[in-house]
């Protein structure tokens, strides 16, 4: 196999033999991570950056802690983010999402095995909390047929004794496995109890270091959005520009900082921004409308930045509808914001949020306030007629959440949306914001 530490080529010969995050400062590595022009725009804005082994170690004992709190010998993994979060691994992440190849177990003693796409096991050798690589968690349809079955009792079985051996108690936590594992795993005398309990838990409260990457993910998504606005502000008024080719210029500048991909098509513009949730197409942009938009990015190092801004694209003024709804939107998250800190209960932030005026009722987000991490995550905070007694009660917020504060403003039957999203970090003491793109003052009035 080739050895993918020992080519000389620099990714950035100002550095040494190790980028500042403390991976290998190679061209040819396998992990992959941030670019130069992310770590020279971080380092010009004097940004920290994570240590990542030091992230990974974090991680792992989060997992750990979750699994003794709950009596498990272990948690299975089968969902890429949770495999994200336990090892810091990726491997084609949005074609495992719904071709799931990939599992991971972590044992009660911290034994961690990664069950991987054959040709591609090499993929975890720069990662020494991974004790062992194997193949063979590949329990669909399409890669199995009918031989499914088999294969569910040969995987179950490696489970069975890697618990034996590591994890002290037949009972394991489980996120999203496939019906023929799930069979087969409890054919096989496992006790499997739901875990995704566990891994949402698990990851809602960051370390210091997943609070360094993620002001790094929020630094790239906001300069990836600098330049979407500066493409739609100097394109629109030429003509025959899409919301797609819009759109396109977040994606290619989150791409090229090291971020990864974007959850969601959430861009539209003019009426087509009214109800929220259609999604980027080919409507050309015509000066004097609403632009909205709902980054949902997945940046570098995995990291989510979800942050939602409205725009006036003209040089005319903007209706006065639309900066009184403007207005409104930015009461909403402010005030809304304004409420977190440590040991608030989910459902006080519930029942005393900002309450949107009845013209907006109908039309608002599914949420207040969400978790925020890898991706959209718990806790959820939902709005008073949502509100499911029991569901989110007993919770309260924690330093280390990161959590993101929303605002959408829609008028029913209207013509346009006022879409609005920061994100922020609880404190030991409060909250801070980690957004700082600005709001168009178009719109403030």
């Amino acid at each position: 196999m080739k050895d993918h530490g020992a080519h000389p080529r620099k990714i950035d010969p100002t550095q040494g033999a190790l980028l500042g995050d403390g991976t290998t400062n190679l061209a040819d590595r396998v992990e992959i991570g941030p670019t130069p022009l992310a770590f020279a725009e971080w380092r010009a804005a004097g940004l920290a950056l994570p240590d990542l082994a030091r992230m990974r170690a974090y991680r792992l004992d989060r997992l750990r802690d979750a699994i003794a709190a709950r009596d498990y010998g272990g948690l299975l993994l089968f969902d890429p983010l949770n495999i994200r979060y336990a090892t810091d691994s990726t491997n084609m992440q949005l074609w495992n999402a719904h071709n799931p190849f990939r599992a991971v177990l972590v044992c009660a003693d911290g034994y961690m095995v990664i069950w991987d796409y054959r040709p591609a096991m090499f993929l975890t050798e720069h990662l020494p909390l991974v004790a062992e690589v194997r193949t063979g968690a590949d329990l669909f349809y399409f890669d199995r047929g009918d031989g499914l079955a088999d294969a569910a009792r040969a995987f179950a079985g490696e489970v069975a004794a890697l618990l034996a051996a590591h994890g002290g108690s037949r009972r394991i936590g489980c996120d999203k496995p496939m019906i023929h594992a799930l069979r087969a795993l409890e054919a096989a005398g496992l006790e499997v109890m739901p875990g995704e309990e566990a891994t949402e838990k698990a990851r809602a409260v960051k370390g210091p270091d997943e609070i360094a990457a993620m002001r790094c993910a929020i630094h790239a998504c906001e300069a990836a959005m600098a330049e979407m606005e500066d493409f739609a502000r100097d394109a629109v008024p030429r003509g025959s520009v899409t919301e797609a080719d819009i759109w396109a210029v977040l994606h290619a500048a989150n791409i090229r900082r090291g971020g990864e991909w974007i959850e969601t098509r959430l861009l539209t513009s003019g009426p087509r921004t009214n109800p929220w949730f259609q999604e980027c197409g080919p409507r050309e942009v015509s000066e004097g409308e609403i632009l909205a938009f709902d980054t949902d990015l997945i940046g570098p190092y995995g990291i989510c930045a979800d942050l939602s801004r409205t725009w006036w694209l003209g040089d005319g003024p903007a209706r006065p509808d639309m900066i009184d709804a403007m207005r409104h939107a930015l009461d909403h998250i402010r005030e809304n914001a304004a409420m977190l800190r440590p040991g608030v209960s989910l459902r006080d932030l519930t029942f005393g949020a900002h309450v949107l005026r009845p013209e907006f009722q109908r039309q608002k987000y599914g949420c207040l306030i969400h978790g925020v991490g890898l991706c959209d995550e718990w806790p959820l905070i939902v709005y008073p007629d949502h509100h499911v007694p029991g569901a989110f009660d007993a919770y309260v917020l924690e330093p280390g959440m990161t959590l993101c504060v929303e605002a959408l403003v829609s008028p029913e039957g209207g013509d346009f949306s006022i879409k609005l999203e920061d994100q922020v970090l609880i404190t030991e003491d409060g909250v801070e914001n980690l957004t700082r793109y600005p709001f168009d003052p178009r719109l403030t009035g």
